[in-house]
């Protein structure tokens, strides 16, 4: 009866098969909001990384033969990583317009002073962008847009395989979709500012025509009345805005991954 032999190219390349999708894996995670970024405990990320891992890996192509000890892996293993952040930046995008357009519209309406801890950016912003950012969690979890993700994370192996790094058209690709940090907050608020606007021209107007009458006394509680009345009346828009933003974002990844 002959014993069982195992050979180092073997054993590289079963290591090679968890070790390089799981950077990838890591990266996307490490930056993805909702189910990954800073508001995630890192033991989380970290299991969440592994266990992802594990179920995507009996659908994985064959991983190049390459010594896990060796410069050329350390190589992989950074593209790797770099691959699964640039496709979690393209989502983190997204929620940042949220967080933009919500500060837009604080300050029109004068809540820029009212603060909280975003754990997410690790920074203070005010409490209407808190407000859009649980919007906009609980829309991407509703419209299962984390697990669209994770599905371009796993065809993602195939489309770009281990071995193969972003090219200069991804690259820019990346850097023209930072843009939507403004014309996305920009579609989300427009409705919001739009209403602020006509109240402090209203305002204006009324100050012109009769300097004696104190409107400061009043005008707060009156913009940040209407503010919240323009918040409500747009929540449908913001729905709409945020789900094409998310589309973009997803056709984007693919674009990144393809080109």
């Amino acid at each position: 009866m002959s014993a069982l032999t195992i050979t180092v190219e073997q054993i590289n390349a079963w290591v090679g098969l968890v070790l390089w999708p799981l950077f990838r894996v890591a990266g996307l995670l490490s930056i993805l909001p909702t189910i990954g970024g800073g508001e995630v405990p890192v033991r989380v990320r970290v299991a969440l990384a592994f266990l992802i891992t594990l179920l995507i890996v009996p659908s994985l192509p064959s991983m190049p033969l390459v010594d896990p000890l060796s410069a050329d892996s350390l190589l992989i293993s950074f593209q790797q990583m770099l691959i699964g952040v640039a496709m979690g930046l393209l989502v983190l995008l997204v929620f940042n317009a949220v967080t933009l357009a919500g500060e837009s519209i604080a300050i029109t309406m004068g809540l820029g002073f009212a603060l909280m801890n975003d754990p997410q950016n690790g920074a203070q912003v005010p409490t209407v962008s808190q407000f859009y950012m649980i919007m906009a969690t609980l829309l991407f979890l509703s419209f299962d847009g984390h697990h669209s993700v994770l599905l371009l994370l796993s065809a993602s192996f195939t489309i770009l395989p281990v071995g193969q790094a972003l090219g200069p058209e991804s690259t820019w690709l990346l850097v023209s979709f930072g843009g939507v940090i403004f014309s996305g907050a920009l579609s989300i608020a427009l409705p919001a500012l739009a209403a602020m606007l006509t109240v402090n021209l209203i305002m204006g107007i009324i100050t012109r025509a009769a300097p004696a009458l104190n409107l400061f006394s009043i005008g707060f509680p009156i913009t940040m009345t209407v503010g919240f009345l323009a918040i409500l009346l747009t929540l449908p828009t913001f729905q709409f805005s945020f789900e094409q933003l998310v589309r973009d974002a997803q056709s984007n990844i693919a674009q990144v991954l393809g080109s």
